[in-house]
């Protein structure tokens, strides 16, 4: 297919694009009980917002952040699975659920920045909570996904000479465990990695800004695509992953974009660099959920996490 059939192609679509890439099935608020803390505010903007569950826990207990999909323009924390919010409690693990700013608000980095600021001020609370600033975690689905991920490799962004408390606080997290994640978001990957289509849709244009013309030519966006790309950042030393997709590995339909941006193929990128570098990373697709009971890939993230944080309580340098 051409690059002229491609574009006009992804014109005829693009009012409707939004509404089928990169979205986060959302959960019922009403099936969520209380947060122990409701919209604390982490940062300026009004969605810089956050809700905390605290676990029934003697001392500082491990928490887990959840990242919520919609493709970087809708979507919220009420959106965190009451599975996992449970599982989670059970296990003496807090849980977190985050807002941050739509790229129709503000374009990339804002929203990877909204979630590392989100992590600091947790950390920064974590004494007044009865959070172990040592166990962090994040999960989240697509967008949410990708802000983990990004979060996990990315050099850590604190600021030890701000005069600001929580800027001085740690952004590196212990593990992470993510539904239909994308481990890069550069157009020029994807292009090659999926198709064309997936390359060029809706979504990414308005992370990046880039509303006119071919994104796969849009030269002054090309640092952002690198940069914001989990994978770009991926060194020895980064926290394990658990990666869960929705779809078989199978072959692309033609010219659908929901499956592309969710494909199976971008987690097995990610972990062909991860099994390099010897660290963890585990892919698992719809075929390994058929016939099991619902829930149990959310209650797969949860062991995955409590594994994590019982081997990085030991101590990990992290200030509070």
């Amino acid at each position: 297919m051409g690059t002229s059939m491609i574009l006009s192609n992804w014109r005829l679509v693009r009012t409707g694009i939004l509404q089928a890439v990169l979205l986060l099935p959302a959960a019922s608020q009403d099936a969520l009980p209380p947060p122990d803390v409701v919209n604390a505010a982490y940062g300026p903007h009004e969605r810089n917002v956050l809700d905390l569950w605290k676990a029934k826990s003697a001392g500082p207990a491990p928490l887990v952040i959840f990242i919520h999909g919609g493709g970087f323009t809708k979507g919220d924390k009420s959106g965190l699975s009451p599975v996992l919010l449970q599982e989670c409690l059970r296990r003496g693990i807090s849980v977190a659920a985050i807002n941050y700013r739509y790229s129709t608000q503000a374009p990339y980095p804002a929203p990877m920045m909204d979630g590392a600021r989100a992590v600091q001020y947790l950390r920064h609370r974590a004494k007044e909570w009865n959070l172990d600033p040592r166990a962090i975690g994040a999960t989240g689905s697509s967008a949410g996904a990708g802000i983990s991920l990004w979060l996990a490799f990315h050099d850590d962004l604190a600021k030890p000479q701000s005069a600001n408390a929580v800027e001085r606080q740690s952004t590196r997290l212990t593990a992470v465990a993510v539904d239909n994640a994308q481990s890069t978001y550069d157009p020029r990957v994807l292009a090659t990695l999926i198709d064309g289509v997936t390359a060029r849709i809706d979504a990414l244009r308005m992370l990046f800004n880039v509303p006119d013309g071919d994104p796969l030519d849009a030269k002054h966006a090309y640092a952002h695509y690198d940069d914001a790309s989990p994978v770009t950042h991926l060194t020895a030393g980064d926290p394990p992953v658990l990666l869960h997709y929705a779809r078989p590995n199978s072959p692309l339909p033609p010219a659908n974009w929901s499956v592309g941006i969710h494909h199976p193929r971008l987690g097995y990128y990610l972990k062909e660099r991860m099994d390099k570098l010897g660290i963890e990373c585990t892919v698992r697709v719809k075929d390994d959920f058929e016939g099991k009971p619902a829930g149990q890939a959310q209650r797969e993230k949860v062991e995955f996490f409590a594994r994590q944080f019982g081997g990085s309580r030991k101590g990990t340098g992290v200030s509070h």
